[in-house]
């Protein structure tokens, strides 16, 4: 696994929004422009009112299959252990591999007030929460597809492996930025060059703005101003 992310840098990330992120990321052309992100399904369902950034613990649930004997399944604590393995902050990240996602919740009140003991600052999935109000209260963030008020027959049945969720494929140790405009995937390699890109395109776009709330824009000057911004 790679090594931690500088403080420097994952501090300098969650200063900027995810669409400042991303538009800095394909400056350096790492990726195809419509990879590395979660599609609209996940989505911030608690404050989100300043992005997240964290390496992700991945894991596979299900909630709708009954177990072979006894009412529930019994809680997996070994995956606390591995949670601990992966660089702080951490996100988890949890693919609900039901047939139909959602039936029940994993992250509710408690678990999520266990997450951030382990050091763990959000928890995002293709699956159901639920006890919003608390969390939110508490800080700890949600990007989800589904709220449920019942953990169903919620288990863990994998942990450590890469998973997929929204369309984002995630691999243990990869490093997430989130808000309200959703979830994406910073490439670890470039991820310190990026507030410097970012600063640039905020840069070019400023003249932008300035130019239309100044007054009398012409079709001319709005081609120049914005040229080399959506290149």
């Amino acid at each position: 696994m790679k090594p931690a992310t500088s403080p420097e840098t994952l501090q300098a990330l969650q200063a900027l929004d995810t669409c400042t992120v991303a538009n800095a990321i394909e400056t350096f052309n790492v990726r195809l422009r419509n990879e590395g992100y979660a599609d609209s399904s996940i989505r911030c369902l608690t404050g989100c009112d300043s992005p997240v950034t964290g390496h992700a613990v991945t894991a596979r649930i299900r909630c709708s299959s009954l177990p072979m004997t006894g009412g529930a399944f019994v809680d997996r604590t070994d995956w606390w252990d591995h949670i601990l393995t992966i660089p702080g902050p951490r996100i988890v990240v949890i693919e609900d591999v039901d047939e139909t996602p959602g039936v029940g919740a994993f992250i509710g009140e408690v678990h999520a007030c266990v997450l951030r003991a382990l050091g763990c600052v959000a928890a995002v999935t293709n699956g159901s929460v639920r006890d919003l109000p608390a969390i939110t209260a508490d800080g700890f963030r949600l990007f989800a597809n589904h709220v449920s008020v019942s953990h169903a027959y919620v288990h863990v049945v994998e942990f450590g492996h890469p998973v997929s969720v929204g369309g984002l494929e995630v691999k243990p140790g990869d490093l997430l930025h989130a808000d309200c405009h959703g979830v994406l995937s910073v490439p670890r390699e470039i991820a310190a060059d990026i507030p410097k890109a970012a600063a640039e395109i905020t840069r070019r776009e400023r003249k932008v703005l300035d130019l239309c709330k100044a007054g009398g824009v012409t079709v001319q000057k709005l081609r120049d101003a914005v040229r080399g911004i959506f290149n």
